[in-house]
């Protein structure tokens, strides 16, 4: 049977249809620069006074977050877009309890939005580079296979999609103390191994994506541990125990849509991940862990050699000596 029109999949990396002519949903035909939705949206941008706030691209390149758009035809903007924002819009207003009672599946899309924003800014700009990337983005086959299970899950933002058993992507909700917080706003990512975080308020939310929870059921004592309030420190240490725990899975998830039945209105995804071939995660080294601790922990100037003194057993704020969870009500730089 032939697939009705609002069931058709579109794969933007087919003749490479990443430009400002072509819809990022859809891939009708725009009108730059018309056409088009920011990356981050009006409402984000104006609750935290984002609209000139600078970003430093991977060729060196700044952007304000007021230039990152996307291509995006009127149908898909009205229709997918603009009510995700909405919903988006309306968890905000309630902080952190907002957010935790969004559906795991809005919450996956919305941040996966501006993922892919900030993935085809930077992939657009290599093509003109100020300086050129140390690894650049388009020669990453495995980065590609990534961003290929990433798009086929996030097309559930267009084509009504169910996820048979299985969520496309780590999801983790967190509460920052704020009584030595400083920062209302924060962005980060690593578009290699697919990881955004941002922070609004009190609230930091992040997304492992093409991964299918398994980061998440990986760490899930430390997310058990990580379910109350944690100092900006913290939040930092479980920050970079997720940004090493992708960069260790070592697996794309294969994803299948089901065959269509004449009555059938949406399209069910049923996931594969050939773990027989390869090691679901690599293994895991501390020294590689204390770098990513050293990254997330520049604001309080932790050393790397302060965080390995211990060759087995980096340093942790999340956890005492005894790997008990531990409480910080105040920073106090370590030794």
């Amino acid at each position: 049977m032939s697939v009705p029109a609002h069931l058709q999949l579109y794969d933007p990396l087919e003749g490479m249809r990443f430009g400002p002519e072509h819809c990022f949903l859809c891939g009708a035909p725009t009108e730059p620069p018309i056409d088009s939705v920011p990356v981050f949206a009006y409402w984000l941008m104006d609750r935290y006074a984002l609209g000139d706030r600078q970003i430093q691209l991977l060729d060196q390149s700044i952007v304000t977050y007021r230039d990152l758009r996307i291509p995006c035809c009127q149908h898909c903007r009205t229709h997918y877009v603009e009510p995700l924002e909405a919903q988006a819009q309306q968890a905000a207003e309630t902080g952190l309890e907002g957010w935790r009672t969004l559906p795991e599946k809005t919450l996956f899309l919305w941040l996966g939005k501006m993922f892919y924003g900030v993935f085809i800014t930077e992939l657009l700009t290599e093509l003109n580079p100020l300086v050129k990337p140390r690894y650049p983005l388009a020669e990453n086959a495995q980065m590609f296979r990534r961003f290929y299970a990433f798009f086929q899950t996030f097309q559930a933002l267009r084509v009504p999609i169910v996820f048979e058993d299985f969520t496309p992507a780590s999801l983790f909700i967190l509460e920052v103390d704020q009584r030595e917080d400083t920062i209302l706003f924060e962005y980060d990512d690593d578009l290699t191994t697919m990881v955004f975080s941002i922070k609004l308020g009190n609230t930091v939310l992040m997304a492992c994506l093409a991964d299918n929870g398994i980061v998440r059921d990986a760490m899930r004592r430390v997310v058990t541990d990580a379910d109350r309030p944690l100092h900006p420190v913290q939040i930092a240490e479980f920050k970079a125990r997720v940004y090493y725990g992708a960069y260790l899975f070592n697996v794309v998830p294969d994803y299948f849509a089901r065959p269509l039945k004449p009555e059938d209105d949406h399209l069910v995804y049923d996931t594969l991940i050939d773990d027989i071939t390869n090691a679901v995660f690599n293994p895991w080294e501390n020294s590689a862990y204390g770098q990513s601790l050293q990254e997330m922990w520049k604001r309080w100037n932790i050393s790397y050699t302060t965080i390995l003194r211990d060759p087995s057993q980096p340093l942790s704020f999340l956890y005492d000596e005894n790997s008990q969870p531990r409480s910080i009500e105040r920073y106090e730089a370590p030794n």
